[in-house]
């Protein structure tokens, strides 16, 4: 049997070959990621990949008049940003391959098949310099896959206002039904009556406090930019405001207790902390005197300051 011999000039050929296969093969997937880059988190900014948001108008005419009513026409004005920040293309990539192909949907990023998360970072891209909307990447609803196609559209939404699919409150309680029945209470702030808000006191896009709480334009609790008068500085303090907050005493979405209390009777509230079964380090012990007889049963009436005071370390109206 005759040996095989390598020839090597045939061998370089032949590598020859194939790097050249290799170099091909690249540059045309390259060509084609850079004709179709429909990458949710990438924004290509060559202008050769735009057709312009009048082009895109020509077939998507429902599109285009609910585009036209809402905010987001101007972006068209922003010439100096480049194509990728400017109309139908800003959020939904560029078009050229999409209108080359006849309209081949899967040549343009639609907002349908793209999860949450990655829905949610396109709009973060313009949005995200917005110090209401600066925190919606670690937010507590992104975490639960509530993004921000969720609560808004562009096309089909339906609120007056910040192109809600549906309005408030009825859009929150599509999640929060336990938050519901609170506002059906007999006692309860006026938001299914149309004076208040979700948002007046939630921020949903993301806030450093828990349950997206804002805090009042001092940075004190939300509560007190309406209720004024608890808001302090005091002399004198009472604990549980600065360090549990209103909730510790008052449910603030409903209650079937007068002022949105968490018990029934005012004293009941009290005799958690000053309790004589509790620790002093809790609190000041309830006085002996104090038998919770009907005179003793209403604490405000003689502590009036509840909140905090100016003029004594009890509380006393003086």
């Amino acid at each position: 049997m005759t040996p095989f011999r390598v020839r090597p000039f045939a061998l370089l050929r032949w590598l020859g070959v194939l790097l050249f296969a290799c170099v091909a093969l690249k540059i045309g997937a390259a060509s084609g990621n850079k004709q179709q880059n429909l990458s949710p988190l990438r924004q290509p900014s060559d202008p050769a990949l735009y057709v312009g948001a009048d082009t895109c108008k020509t077939c998507h005419q429902p599109e285009a008049e609910s585009y036209n009513r809402g905010p987001h026409w101007r972006t068209e004005t922003g010439k100096h940003k480049g194509p990728q920040w400017q109309g139908c293309e800003a959020c939904h990539g560029p078009g050229k391959a999409h209108v080359d192909s006849g309209g081949d949907a899967t040549k343009i990023i639609r907002f349908t098949a793209l999860s949450a998360r990655e829905a949610s970072e396109r709009c973060a891209a313009c949005h995200e310099k917005s110090e209401s909307h600066a925190n919606f990447m670690r937010s507590p609803h992104l975490a639960n896959g509530v993004g921000c196609t969720t609560c808004h559209s562009i096309h089909a939404a339906t609120a007056r206002h910040d192109l809600l699919v549906s309005a408030q409150p009825a859009l929150c309680y599509g999640c929060h039904r336990d938050v519901e029945s609170d506002f059906a209470k007999p006692q309860h702030h006026r938001v299914n009556e149309g004076l208040m808000s979700c948002t007046d006191c939630h921020n949903p896009h993301g806030a450093f406090l828990p349950h997206n709480l804002r805090t009042s334009s001092w940075q004190g609790l939300v509560c007190s930019k309406c209720h004024i008068d608890t808001a302090g500085p005091f002399i004198f303090e009472h604990a549980p405001v600065k360090e549990q907050g209103c909730t510790a005493c008052h449910n603030p979405h409903g209650s079937a207790n007068p002022h949105l209390l968490t018990r029934p009777q005012v004293n009941q509230i009290c005799l958690e902390c000053h309790s004589t079964i509790l620790p002093t380090t809790v609190a000041v012990p309830m006085p002996t005197f104090h038998n919770q007889a009907t005179q003793f049963s209403q604490c405000v009436l003689c502590h009036p300051a509840i909140h905090g005071s100016n003029t004594h370390p009890e509380f006393f109206k003086r």
